[in-house]
């Protein structure tokens, strides 16, 4: 690394958009000078019960005082968390199938320490439509009437496994920034997952902040045998920077936190399965190989500085890599819940 890239990335404050599982270990995240994490705290096929499990079960892990992660309940709690050497927990969901057809959910989840909700993951629930139904129906009225209650308590409206009309009327119908945590642009390189320029401008128009991802599964060309490089990664920085502002840019890895990559060999299988038609293509050709997913320099959240370093490479200004590693999301994360509760 540069000496420059190397000191913006220890004095900047590093949100990771998404990581989609952890099974409590934070050392490599730690390691590689990540603040804060978008956790996805429960199974994206949970109902109400083990969602609730699972956001008293993490936090209490994050409000234990000798441990390694800090509960974060508002945009202060993220500097917090990298004054004091400890991981910040965003605690999200990438389904809001556990809220059922109960609005009320959404007060009760806050208080438990939710922040960020994914309307859908990529079939369709109660709200609306995920990315991979061929329908593209969009916000159900129910949909409707969670986003506004999302907005009044204060968490965050994620839209990445969207289909593109549900994306389009949660812009629409919100009152706050919404969010795309982990999502790259089609015009840049075309997957199931990944969103057209209209809904990236949608999502922007709104304040919101669109979290560009190193997953293979909205990265790869589709080239045999080349695996999705920083460069690609970059491509969809500038892409999206140049279209809506990089003030609207962030980061979503979609990485696990965890002790090895062997704690997430069923969320492995269950892409490449259940959901083979978002990136089935790229675990056939590459296998179940978690560290495959990600470009080989940086295979594990340990060498998060190397996209620092990239962005520098890039081209990008000092002040637009701040915002992207991580000031972006702060910022509109005190906008989201700063709402009256």
């Amino acid at each position: 690394m540069s000496a420059t890239s190397e000191a913006l990335h220890r004095k900047s404050v590093v949100i990771d958009g998404l990581v989609f599982f952890s099974d409590g270990n934070t050392r490599d995240m730690l390691a590689g000078g990540v603040s804060a994490i978008n956790l996805t705290v429960t199974e994206m096929s949970a109902g109400f019960e083990e969602a609730l499990r699972d956001a008293i079960t993490w936090r209490e892990r994050a409000l234990d005082p000798s441990g390694s992660w800090l509960l974060v309940q508002q945009a202060g709690d993220i500097a917090l968390a990298k004054q004091q050497g400890k991981l910040g927990l965003i605690m999200g969901w990438q389904n809001a199938k556990p809220l059922g057809d109960q609005v009320d959910r959404v007060k009760l989840f806050h208080t438990l320490g939710i922040r960020v909700i994914q309307l859908t993951y990529n079939e369709a629930n109660l709200i609306g439509d995920g990315c991979l139904e061929k329908r593209n129906a969009g916000l159900s009225m129910l949909g409707v009437d969670m986003v506004k209650e999302m907005n009044r308590v204060g968490i965050a409206i994620d839209l990445s496994h969207c289909a593109p009309q549900t994306c389009l009327d949660a812009a629409r119908h919100s009152s706050k920034p919404v969010l795309l945590t982990h999502a790259n642009a089609n015009a840049v390189i075309e997957r199931p997952r990944n969103k057209s320029d209209d809904v990236i401008r949608a999502v922007a128009d709104t304040g919101g902040v669109i979290g560009c991802s190193i997953h293979a599964y909205l990265l790869w060309r589709g080239q045999a045998g080349q695996r999705p490089t920083l460069e690609d990664f970059v491509a969809n920085i500038k892409h999206i920077g140049n279209l809506v502002g990089y003030e609207h840019v962030g980061i979503g890895t979609d990485y696990p936190s965890v002790d090895t990559y062997e704690a997430v060999r069923h969320v492995m299988v269950m892409s490449r399965t259940k959901y083979a038609a978002s990136g089935g293509d790229f675990s056939s050709a590459f296998g179940d190989v978690m560290e495959a997913r990600y470009p080989e320099e940086i295979p594990t959240p340990v060498q998060f500085p190397r996209i620092t370093q990239a962005l520098e490479e890039g081209g990008l200004t000092a002040a637009q890599i701040e915002g992207v590693l991580g000031g972006n999301f702060q910022r509109v994360f005190g906008e989201i819940w700063s709402a009256a509760q």
